[in-house]
């Protein structure tokens, strides 16, 4: 697609939209067209901007470190660095695997500023048990967003610290039930409420927050659920007197689907499993190509020791857990709340290390429903390159529906209006030759009224498909 094709069907739409002002009264409508962009929208989280409406999700245990986040934000996106068992890249992790999380999250943290000045941004579990003393380090690293997810961010939170440190707060949530849950607790408890929400859908990779029956549902696809998060906010964007946007993902492959989300009411998309695939992923070579060489019929569900489902692609570390075969390892400590380790086939946490490093016989990868669709290792920068693309194809496709049926509308609306003019002349004729009450007279009549009935239903739609072609173009 090249770029000036869409600048001229933009140009066609401009055109008819000024030529529509002079029958249809809807200047504002048309004045937003005429000022409008096909480039896709910067995602605003109060006063921090990021120009790419992409936000790289947090894939933990080593996978989105520095190095990703830091080029996600150089091109514009939000770079998120994941802290859920990032001390296992510590030497002396078996010794304080406490210690060695908040050594290696703050080292991480303070490289990814060395290399970007754009918009970094942390995934903090709720349910580990080190989650505060994590919090308490994006804090003081004055990173400018937490994502929190697994687990409702609602206890013991320390706005005041959050807020004096300018930090944004995204809860990651699996539905408006959750949303307003948080948001009312937090009024109640803080007099606050988070900055933005993420809304991950069952077709993300990793751990999912539906039960099996869920995943395949359309109640719960984004389709259903993104609408109803942006319903769910509404009071407290009144409440707050902003905007407080929805980053929605899970399944985002393209930019196709970039706008699709965004055209579902969200102001952004959260993607991972496209950035594991890129030169800057901080994983090893032979975990990226596991994503390039996987077929879709090897992307399958786990069941996680944690006790939730996961997407992974299944192989035979998985397999042999599946049928009991339980491989030695050590519990450095109990970095997760709920983990019953002595229970469990296998440490979790140090299958996923494995599997960073390479070693993909003594771990597994975890990805989305659409990773069999990566054919190659790229840069971060041609990736969203690529992503934008799409986004202004998608865009295209739309504006030249919306262009034919506003043109097939115009044409039939010159019609109209002729054949009532022509109707409104013989009406008066018939009135200076015959008699009010004649059947002449009634059939002239009905006529204009009918074809007057037809211009005002046209003007209508023309009106209607003028306020599609704003909403798609805002």
């Amino acid at each position: 697609m090249k770029s000036t094709s869409l600048s001229t069907i933009l140009n066609r739409i401009k055109e008819e939209a000024q030529a529509c002002k002079a029958y249809l009264p809807i200047e504002r409508t048309i004045q937003r067209i005429l000022g409008s962009r096909t480039t896709w929208p910067a995602l605003k989280i109060g006063d921090l901007v990021a120009p790419t409406p992409i936000v790289q999700g947090g894939m933990g245990v080593g996978i989105s470190l520095s190095s990703l986040a830091s080029a996600v934000a150089n091109n514009g996106g939000i770079g998120v660095i994941a802290a859920n068992g990032i001390g296992l890249l510590e030497p002396d992790y078996y010794e304080d695997g406490q210690a060695a999380n908040l050594r290696a999250f703050r080292r991480e943290i303070r490289k990814a500023r060395e290399l970007s000045s754009g918009v970094i941004g942390v995934n903090i579990m709720v349910a580990v048990n080190d989650f505060h003393q994590l919090l308490d380090v994006a804090i003081e690293e004055k990173v400018d967003i937490v994502f929190m997810g697994a687990g409702l961010p609602i206890k013991n939170m320390p706005v005041e610290a959050l807020r004096k440190a300018n930090v944004k707060v995204a809860p990651i949530v699996s539905s408006a039930r959750a949303v307003d849950m948080i948001f009312r607790m937090w009024t109640k408890l803080y007099n606050d409420t988070p900055d933005a929400v993420v809304f991950e859908g069952p077709k993300a990779g990793g751990h999912l927050g539906f039960t099996e029956e869920q995943l395949e549902d359309p109640a719960y696809q984004l389709e259903a659920i993104v609408p109803q998060i942006v319903e769910a906010l509404k009071p407290f964007e009144e409440s707050k007197g902003c905007r407080i946007p929805l980053i929605a993902g899970g399944g985002v492959y393209s930019g196709r689907d970039v706008y699709k989300v965004l055209s579902l009411g969200a102001s952004a998309v959260q993607m991972a499993t496209r950035f594991v695939a890129t030169d800057e992923c901080d994983a090893d070579i032979r975990f990226k190509q596991a994503y390039v060489n996987c077929t879709k019929e090897q992307i399958g569900l786990i069941k996680s020791p944690v006790g939730m489902p996961g997407r992974a692609i299944r192989n035979t570390f998985i397999t042999d857990s599946e049928e009991g075969k339980r491989p030695p390892f050590r519990c450095a400590w109990k970095c997760l709340s709920s983990c019953k380790a002595q229970e469990a086939n296998y440490c979790i946490s140090i299958a996923l290390n494995n599997a960073r490093r390479g070693l993909l016989q003594s771990g597994f990868v975890f990805v989305g429903t659409n990773g069999y669709r990566i054919k190659k290792i790229v840069p971060v920068k041609s990736l969203i390159a690529e992503l934008e693309q799409g986004y202004q194809h998608a865009v295209q496709m739309n504006l030249e529906r919306v262009l034919a049926k506003l043109s097939i509308l115009k044409t039939e609306y010159t019609k109209a209006e002729t054949q009532v003019k022509e109707l409104a002349r013989r009406y008066e004729e018939v009135l200076l030759s015959f008699p009010l009450k004649s059947e002449v007279v009634k059939a002239i009549r009905v006529q204009y009224t009918r074809a007057a009935m037809q211009v005002e239903h046209l003007k209508l739609k023309m009106t209607e498909t003028l306020a599609t072609t704003s909403l798609l173009l805002s």
